[in-house]
């Protein structure tokens, strides 16, 4: 599972991704809506439901700029991206697992 980290508070790195298929081929982004979604496992809490940037739609690259809110509590949370495409067929990345982001406690 892809992992990211930050600490408590943080809006800095951006998460970040590439898209792929099945043959580990760029997505084509071009006209569709991404959506990042982010949960407390031990909740099923939604932290984020929110929509993501496309960066450069014809290599799949997508990202997400924290919202202050998003990292106020440490702890272990599962992520994901969701395309909608022009023609409305959803699709989730990545589909064999989840994202793992781990925010910090921060010491002061």
């Amino acid at each position: 599972m892809p992992k990211f980290h930050l600490k408590q508070n943080d809006t800095r790195p951006s998460i970040t991704a590439t898209l792929t298929d099945a043959n580990d081929n760029p997505v084509d982004l071009t006209d569709a809506d991404v959506d990042f979604h982010m949960t407390d496992p031990d909740a099923d809490t939604p932290i984020v439901d929110a929509t993501a940037t496309i960066d450069t739609p014809t290599d799949g690259v997508v990202r997400y700029d924290w919202a202050p809110d998003d990292t106020t509590a440490a702890g272990v949370y599962l992520a994901e991206w969701e395309v909608t495409y022009p023609n409305g067929e959803i699709e989730t990345f990545p589909n064999t697992s989840n994202l793992v982001v781990h925010i910090e406690d921060e010491l002061a």
